[in-house]
């Protein structure tokens, strides 16, 4: 199996006879170092896999037109504006490229054709539009219940890349913190 084909048959559990036709879908792309994948207002023009980088999702506060980080796609994860691919509404992210990023894209038009080729797409996408919205839960989860100490551990635990080759002030902003408190806690870490 490709690469690519590797990634579709773990994230949506697609028999082995259909892997090859949705990933002949997908087209290797590039987005430089910050370049946007999508803007604010802006459709979704479809769903992209990371094969190598970053991008950051983050919009603004209302109250003081503060960025906001939502998500920092990594490589090994899809990378859309859920709600733009499936409703066709404007884009309430901006997802601009942390770093030169290498993605497999399949086009707003392509996604929707799968349905013709895989006969259970249907439930597959189902299951893979459901683990999204779990993740989103455990997110929100961790942001009542922990402590900014606790999230931080978490992710440092999930995606140490992050804290290396990502701006400090991002990670802070998705952990729903300060970055002076980003930097606190990890001026603690290295001690």
């Amino acid at each position: 199996m490709t690469e690519i084909e590797l990634y579709v048959k773990s994230y949506f559990d697609v028999e082995n006879k259909d892997v090859s036709k949705i990933a002949e879908l997908f087209k290797p792309t590039q987005i430089k170092k910050g370049d946007y994948f999508m803007k604010l207002g802006g459709k979704s023009k479809g769903l992209s896999f990371v094969q190598n980088g970053f991008l950051r999702m983050y919009g603004y506060d209302p109250n003081d037109e503060k960025e906001v980080t939502q998500w920092i796609c990594t490589t090994g994860t899809f990378v859309t504006e859920l709600s733009s691919l499936i409703f066709e509404t404007p884009s309430r992210w901006n997802i601009q490229a942390l770093t030169d990023c290498e993605l497999y894209a399949i086009s707003h038009h392509d996604y929707q054709r799968i349905g013709e080729l895989i006969p259970n797409w249907v439930s597959l996408e189902k299951l893979f539009i459901s683990k999204c919205f779990v993740a989103m839960e455990n997110r929100i989860f961790s942001h009542l219940s922990m402590s900014a100490e606790e999230r931080y551990n978490m992710l440092f635990e999930q995606n140490s890349e992050l804290f290396n080759q990502v701006p400090q002030q991002h990670i802070a902003s998705m952990l729903g913190m300060t970055p002076e408190t980003f930097s606190r806690i990890r001026k603690k870490k290295i001690l």
